[in-house]
């Protein structure tokens, strides 16, 4: 269900409630139900290894992995937007991939086409070129580095945005690709469309100059190490940067960003994973710095018992928390009933903590995945009051220049033309001089598309060569 209709549909249901809640049992969908593979163990499905092998990384493997359970047209319609459109290559890890019509039976011929069409999971791993709008496939304002992270390198990698805080970009790829990946310009491999960009530095290199920086900046006590997916890196290169990161004096925290947490459960199920991430904590654990796993989750049917069990075991490893940061995506559930069912589905199922929904940001091709500040608020205000309050997550627009806010924290709100406006009440790392920085307004604007008549009529007269104003 899209935002246009889900919200209108939110009626009372058996329980007298708008969202009846039921706890869900996860369940590992039946892998061998795709022909690709028929063949295939419970013992090779729980291996890291056999995973990564067998992911789906072009659409020959596609084929051979769904045959003609799938019609051609959406062969055709995939393949045209891999050429015409795709800002991210294609890479989906099986784990991933088999919680993508679920509940569909296979009955022959074309038997699974509709079902892969409407599939949420589907419609953000693997688009088509059906999928995109064609009046605004992307916002005049759009742009490859959305958030202008690249702007605020203090190093190589390491974004200086929030006054206490630093985002650590360690490496540029992830064990899958998810088509509305903010960081776009930068991480997998090039596509038709964009040519990514490449770190310059050897990693040993950049890393060294990301820890001398924090050794240099008391004022950094949180540390969110990211790529890409920390999944991809080796374990021992990996644990190697967190111990040095700990020796840091003012380092208080540090967060693991992984979305292979859901799409490749396997990896951090290893025995030398577990271990290494054993030692991590305790070192941590000494000296009174927390570790925390964010990983990434944008629809309930991709909660499964080897997720649970991934979390899990992250947490005997000592971790203090496993948080989900999803995106809020249009098609994939930006509904209510979506979005508490995912909420409950981590919180039951796999005691993972509903964090944050991030509004989609605007990277080219991404308008049919946007939602409008005014239907955010509105899903946020559907969240209330059915979660523990510890557990109910903030919907919050990463807004350029200015950083994570709260959807109803606005200065105000053009909703004609779609336009937001924003304030902040710190500098980042490249407004150390600007004494306008904490009072000027900054913009955020909604997809063409979901304004009224007259602002998709500005914005087809004058948005495409004007300035905003």
């Amino acid at each position: 269900m899209s935002i246009e209709t889900s919200i209108a549909a939110m009626v009372e249901g058996e329980t007298g409630q708008p969202y009846p809640y039921r706890r869900v049992e996860l369940v590992e969908p039946d892998w061998t139900r795709f022909p690709g593979w028929k063949d295939a163990t419970p013992t090779e499905w729980e291996s890291a290894q056999w995973q990564r092998s067998h992911c789906v990384k072009n659409l020959k493997q596609l084929r051979e992995l769904l045959g003609d359970l799938v019609d051609e047209r959406f062969y055709a319609d995939l393949e045209r937007d891999q050429v015409e459109r795709a800002t991210m290559s294609m890479l989906v890890p099986p784990q991933m991939m088999n919680t993508m019509a679920p509940h569909a039976t296979p009955a022959g011929p074309g038997s699974l086409t509709d079902a892969f069409y409407a599939d949420p999971v589907r419609h953000y791993m693997i688009p088509v070129f059906s999928d995109r709008r064609t009046d605004w496939t992307s916002h005049p304002y759009s742009s490859r580095d959305s958030l202008h992270e690249h702007d605020m390198w203090a190093a190589e990698g390491l974004t200086h945005r929030y006054p206490t805080k630093v985002l650590a970009e360690l490496l540029p790829t992830c064990p899958q690709y998810c088509g509305h990946c903010t960081r776009m310009d930068l991480v997998g491999n090039s596509t038709p469309s964009v040519d990514k960009l490449k770190f310059i530095a050897k990693p040993v290199d950049r890393y060294a100059e990301m820890l001398g920086y924090l050794r240099l900046h008391p004022e950094v006590r949180d540390v969110v190490v990211s790529g890409g997916d920390v999944a991809n890196m080796p374990w021992a290169r990996l644990e190697e940067f967190l111990t040095r990161v700990l020796e840091v004096e003012n380092i208080r925290d540090i967060r693991l960003a992984t979305k292979a947490l859901m799409g490749l459960p396997q990896h951090w199920l290893q025995d030398d994973v577990r271990a290494g991430m054993e030692r991590v904590c305790t070192i941590a654990r000494a000296r009174g710095v927390s570790i925390a796993v964010h990983t990434h989750v944008n629809h309930a049917n991709s909660v499964t018992p080897l997720v649970a069990d991934a979390a899990r075991a992250m947490f005997e490893a000592g971790v203090r928390d496993v948080r989900n940061q999803g995106v809020l995506l249009n098609g994939v559930n930006a509904d209510p009933h979506a979005l508490l069912d995912l909420c409950f589905r981590l919180l039951d199922g796999a005691q993972i903590m509903p964090y944050y929904f991030y509004m989609c940001d605007m990277i080219p091709a991404a308008e049919h995945w946007r939602v409008s500040v005014a239907d955010a608020q509105r899903l946020q205000h559907h969240l209330m009051g059915y979660l523990p309050g510890f557990a109910t997550p903030r919907i919050v627009c990463d807004v350029p220049f200015v950083g994570k806010r709260w959807v109803h924290q606005l200065a105000s709100y053009d909703e004609v033309r779609g336009i937001s406006y924003w304030t902040k009440n710190y500098r980042t790392s490249i407004e150390a001089a600007d004494p306008d920085a904490m009072t000027r307004t900054y913009e955020y604007y909604d997809p063409i598309h979901t304004l009224p008549a007259e602002g998709q009529a500005w914005w087809a007269r004058e948005g495409r060569v004007a300035p905003v104003s």
